[in-house]
């Protein structure tokens, strides 16, 4: 496949291929799978991929989640049509850099994201190499944070909206998460910053070593997880991908975040999402 890096950190385009013969060849597949463990997100264009051929190809990573909040396409369990238009409402989900559904045990392990129909100006993705974040943490930092847990919340974020009974039960339904703020790659090893807009508060910080009184405790963790939220906005970590009808990007959900630019207003921009199963973070 002939792939060519977008950035020195993350993301290559893919040329010359169909995405569709690439879900029936093993072969293909596999390097294909190969490409994204290594550039992290990858990008395709003039795809005009059916539906069935979407949901086929990212069934070859695994099976597919549903989405409690978006819910699936009726006759394609596991693809969400995230269409924004004037009457979509007026909410802010996908304008924030995060990892999704970490508010999930298991997270997804990646994503296949199809363009159908997009603004001509604006609604670009912005994609983020978590491993590198981590990577180019000072020292001590890395020391400070070895060992920590984070708490990640649907409730707090697609929950918040709704009515209070309505909030509960979604987060009944899917109690908080909490996960490592350094996870492990399952397959390539690398270490990865992995707390997001999702993520609530660290669980396991008030120990002796962070803090002296019980007043050191919530600006202390506080101050710390902002801190390691915001570096997923340094540029020099991301890629940023303008769509065009029947593009198509695939990304690992696991060591990278991204961030939906709502700012194509009164533009409709119109995106179909099939989210791959993942296994529980180490």
């Amino acid at each position: 496949m002939d792939a060519r890096p977008l950035t020195c950190s993350i993301g290559a385009e893919i040329h010359d291929v169909d995405l569709a013969d690439v879900a029936r060849d093993d072969q293909r597949f596999a390097e294909l799978k190969s490409l994204l463990l290594e550039h992290k997100v990858l990008f395709f264009r003039d795809q005009n991929m059916s539906r069935a051929e979407h949901v086929a190809l990212a069934e070859r990573f695994g099976s597919l989640e549903d989405h409690p909040a978006l819910g699936s396409d009726p006759d394609h369990p596991g693809l969400v049509r995230i269409y924004k238009d004037l009457d979509s409402p007026p909410e802010r989900f996908e304008n924030a850099y995060h990892c999704d559904a970490t508010w999930r045990e298991n997270p997804p392990m990646g994503c296949v994201l199809r363009c159908i129909e997009g603004p001509e100006v604006g609604g670009d993705t912005m994609w983020v190499n978590m491993a590198l974040a981590y990577e180019r943490l000072p020292e001590h930092v890395k020391e400070q944070i070895e060992g920590l847990r984070a708490r990640h919340s649907i409730e707090a974020t697609f929950g918040a909206r709704l009515p209070i009974e309505q909030r509960l039960e979604l987060k009944e339904r899917f109690p908080d998460a909490e996960h490592p703020v350094v996870r492990t790659h399952p397959e390539t090893g690398e270490k990865i910053l992995f707390v997001n807009s999702f993520t609530t508060h660290l669980t396991n910080y008030h120990t002796a070593e962070n803090v002296r009184w019980g007043i050191d405790y919530a600006p202390g963790a506080g101050e710390l997880l902002r801190y390691l939220q915001s570096q997923a906005s340094i540029p020099e970590y991301q890629v940023r991908w303008r769509w065009t009808r029947n593009s198509v990007a695939i990304w690992d959900n696991r060591s990278t975040q991204h961030y939906a630019v709502q700012d194509y207003w009164p533009a409709v921009r119109k995106m179909e999402r099939a989210g791959i199963v993942g296994d529980r973070p180490f």
